[in-house]
């Protein structure tokens, strides 16, 4: 064998090995609906959303609702949930595209505290490119839900995509992250309730959502269904 075929088949074997070792190091994806998620900042690192077992509800465009593969009717939802076993800590992962009607997902965030999930996890695509071959884990946002807003300092109302209103005060959205600094400064209480105001898409409410958690603070949720 001559020495030039003989490096080639060297090189050829390691990147075969690599490869492998990458394959096997690599978590096992979970199947589900394809989705476009709303793009944000600071969403923090979620990888047991790719964990086979994990729950997770996905909203597609048009405002279907499905439970892991399984199409459903938000009104079911819940029923649903309900006869499937699931540990204590169980996190419920909501994959919304960014199109997805915001009232459908309200309607899923209602199922969720109908059955015990008090801090879902908004599933979002993020800002920065990873390398190639750079494994990114999913990334998500939480959020409280409940009946009690009185716990909330500060009120947030999404009402379209670049305007919005902080204690009643409207504001531009892209202003929203430096008027949350002012009035969180030295509080020991940073919850922040977001709500909307008529027909609104997923991605502004997320984004106004994703500020919030910018800069510290906790996010509830206001869904009149409970």
């Amino acid at each position: 064998m001559s020495y030039l075929r003989f490096v080639c088949l060297l090189a050829s074997t390691l990147m075969t090995a690599a490869v492998l070792m990458v394959v096997a190091q690599s978590p096992t994806l979970q199947r589900g609906v394809s989705v476009q998620l709303a793009v944000t900042n600071s969403a923090a690192p979620m990888p047991d959303a790719d964990n086979q077992d994990a729950w997770i509800v996905a909203i597609t465009a048009d405002g279907s609702v499905y439970f892991g593969v399984d199409l459903i009717t938000p009104s079911d939802l819940a029923d649903k949930m309900k006869t499937i076993p699931r540990r204590r800590d169980q996190k419920l992962y909501i994959k919304a595209d960014a199109r997805a009607p915001f009232a459908i997902v309200r309607r899923v965030l209602a199922a969720a505290h109908e059955v015990g999930f008090n801090a879902p996890v908004f599933l979002t695509s993020q800002a920065e490119s990873p390398g190639p071959g750079v494994e990114v884990p999913p990334r998500g946002l939480e959020v409280q839900i409940g009946s009690n807003s009185n716990a909330a300092t500060v009120v947030v109302q999404v009402d379209t995509w670049l305007t919005l209103k902080v204690n009643d005060q409207e504001i531009r959205a892209a202003d929203l992250q430096d008027r949350l600094t002012r009035l969180l400064k030295n509080r020991s209480e940073t919850t922040i309730l977001v709500k909307t105001h008529g027909p609104i898409a997923f991605a502004p409410v997320v984004q106004a959502i994703d500020k919030c958690h910018s800069i510290g603070a906790q996010v509830m949720i206001s869904t009149p269904e409970l």
